[in-house]
């Protein structure tokens, strides 16, 4: 028996995982990673190939995601910039519509409101619980003379953050199985932390790839020695310049691998209860994930570069209407994600424009309509292990990464040709046409870079100024 809402309105499910690149699971086609219920999902409805996060960093991407706003509309400069309390979100839009709005895990939220429109948070929210780094860009980038311990220490066992996402998935599947939530209709959030590190994974999980069944980086030589500037910046200001031996490389890479399956299987326990609850065929399940990882690609880790293992995420979508078995090449990002939730949820496209929305609705593509779709993603990264304002637009089978400063810095891909990103053609004869027209479109959207770079250096300023005059019990960023 069909337990949904009595008007029909359809339901989400939004599961988002934590730095989680597309290319290590095997639904995006990588022979190793074992995802077979993202396999599942993409047999239930569309996968997009070439979706992307808005800034690869977990608050600016989140905050980003929750508003449907680019990062410079928004302020949300680094992991220290909170959103403030009347900033409207999607929650509040989808509980002015009658829905129940709850986020269960991480979403990530820093700062005194820890809901920003969420009716409850059902389980924990580890990572929003403690201040963050404010970078001050002024007082130049560190240089740290050790290596990132993250992938020194990786292995198997078990970590908080495993116990934070076991209990994200019981407090999820409670929701979803209790009928009195049912009444009306509802968007649970749920949020995991996996695969984000700390590279540690429970025994069962690290033992599927180590050490028989994990890859190294791809590096072709003299790779890592023409790396870009913004991308040696990030080397030396996180640690991450060490040439990590293969043995640990290869045990960072299968506790990352690990980690994917494990989350992969919390996914699939989810799209179970929706099954059995009757749920499942008035429920829009949206899965994505934040941003993503490198793994050791490019000689680097974690996030905070436009390289794609970084950028690049998952984003796959099943519901009533949508016809299944279908993988999209178009380009799409995660502000078009949130027009899509408003646009299901009956909120017209002036309206959505009313609220300043940046994204665009990926109805008309999950509907298998024939459109003109902009094939276009815009990304920015403004926090810590760059000392100045960072953009990205990809454009087709075209990416460029700008850097402004003096000179500003280019890298241009061609991402049919090079999908390794081990070419930059920036300056190159015959790509001046294309790179001048995405300048023009970063531009376009960042007005003058020299007053945003202004603007944030003073942001930077004025909350690190705050937080050194609170004592440690007033802490609100």
């Amino acid at each position: 028996m069909t337990t949904s809402n009595p008007r029909g309105t359809p339901n989400f499910l939004i599961v988002m995982t934590d730095e989680h690149g597309p290319m290590f699971s095997g639904t995006y086609g990588h022979p190793l990673v074992r995802t077979p219920n993202m396999d599942r999902l993409a047999r239930q409805g569309v996968t997009f190939r070439n979706a992307y996060c808005n800034s690869p960093l977990c608050v600016p991407s989140r905050l980003s995601f929750m508003t449907g706003r680019y990062v410079h509309h928004i302020g949300a400069w680094d992991n220290g910039s909170p959103l403030p309390s009347d900033t409207l979100t999607w929650p509040y839009l989808l509980r002015a519509r009658g829905y129940d709005a709850v986020l269960c895990g991480k979403m990530h939220l820093i700062g005194p409101d820890k809901l920003h429109g969420f009716r409850d948070q059902l389980a924990l929210e580890l990572h929003g619980a403690h201040p963050h780094f404010i970078p001050e860009w002024d007082q130049g980038l560190p240089d740290r003379h050790v290596p990132w311990e993250g992938a020194l220490k990786a292995g198997p066992g078990t970590t908080r953050e495993i116990e934070v996402d076991d209990l994200a998935e019981e407090r999820a599947l409670a929701y979803l199985s209790d009928q009195a939530h049912k009444r009306k209709p509802f968007a649970l959030c749920v949020g995991f932390i996996a695969p984000h590190f700390p590279l540690v994974v429970p025994e069962r999980y690290y033992s599927m790839y180590y050490p028989d069944h994990v890859d190294l980086p791809d590096l072709p030589p003299g790779h890592l020695d023409s790396l870009p500037p913004a991308a040696r910046r990030l080397q030396t200001s996180l640690g991450m310049k060490w040439d990590y031996d293969e043995e640990t490389l290869k045990r960072a890479r299968a506790a990352y691998y690990g980690l994917v399956t494990y989350v992969d299987e919390k996914l699939g326990r989810l799209l179970d209860c929706l099954e059995e609850t009757g749920l499942a065929e008035n429920t829009f399940v949206i899965h994505t994930s934040d941003h993503g990882d490198h793994i050791g690609e490019h000689g680097l880790w974690r996030k905070m570069s436009f390289y794609e293992q970084a950028a690049r995420v998952p984003l796959q979508i099943a519901g009533p209407g949508v016809a299944g078995g279908r993988q999209l090449g178009e380009v799409v990002s995660l502000v078009d994600v949130v027009a899509t939730v408003l646009d299901l949820a009956a909120y017209s496209a002036d309206e959505r424009r009313r609220w300043r929305m940046d994204g665009d609705s990926l109805a008309p593509l999950l509907r298998g309509e024939a459109v003109r779709w902009k094939d276009e993603a815009f990304a920015e990264y403004t926090a810590h292990g760059t000392d100045r304002p960072r953009a990205m637009v990809r454009s087709g089978r075209w990416k460029l990464c700008y850097n402004h400063g003096a000179p500003p810095e280019f890298e241009l891909y061609d991402l049919e040709a090079d999908p390794g990103e081990f070419v930059n053609r920036a300056g190159q004869s015959g790509c001046q046409q294309v790179q001048a027209s995405l300048l023009d479109r970063i531009l376009a959207e960042w007005g003058d870079p020299d007053t945003l770079d202004a603007t944030i250096r003073q942001s930077q300023r004025e909350r690190n100024l705050i937080r050194a005059a609170q004592g440690p019990d007033e802490l609100l960023f």
